[in-house]
């Protein structure tokens, strides 16, 4: 008797929900937000919304909006078994204006928070607690 080895992929013809390859190729760290994302209009298909159900398919389009990020992925290969993520971007081909809409997105962003002044959040030492007493006394 010969054990054989699984392997991550997925025939062709076998059918994959959506929310369970979404899942596998590591968008969403649980099948339960996956659903929640599709179900929210976070993720749609071809330009259209769909049901966590749908049986994905090779060659569908897929636009991805996880918090200010944006992405958008044509399905390479179907997969419902979640593997690392090296075998995971393989499942995936990210479009190349999509790319570029991200790291544009990237860099404004960067851009925004480097003129916004770094505080650094630390415990007063004896000097500054000398200084906020004095304060309070003063004006207290």
């Amino acid at each position: 008797m010969s054990k054989r080895k699984n392997t991550l992929r997925n025939t062709q013809n076998d059918k994959i929900r959506m929310d369970k390859w979404l899942w596998a190729a590591r968008f969403y760290k649980t099948r339960a937000l996956a659903t929640e994302a599709i179900r929210g209009g976070k993720v749609h298909l071809n330009g259209q919304r769909f049901k966590p159900s749908h049986t994905a398919e090779i060659g569908h389009i897929i636009r991805i909006k996880k918090e200010s990020i944006e992405q958008t992925v044509i399905i390479k290969d179907l997969s419902g078994k979640r593997g690392p993520a090296s075998t995971a971007q393989t499942l995936y081909e990210e479009t190349p204006d999509s790319i570029e809409l991200r790291e544009k997105r990237t860099q404004e962003r960067k851009a925004i928070f480097n003129g916004m002044p770094q505080y650094t959040v630390r415990r007063p030492s004896k000097k500054d607690r000398r200084k906020i007493i004095q304060f309070k006394q003063n004006n207290g």
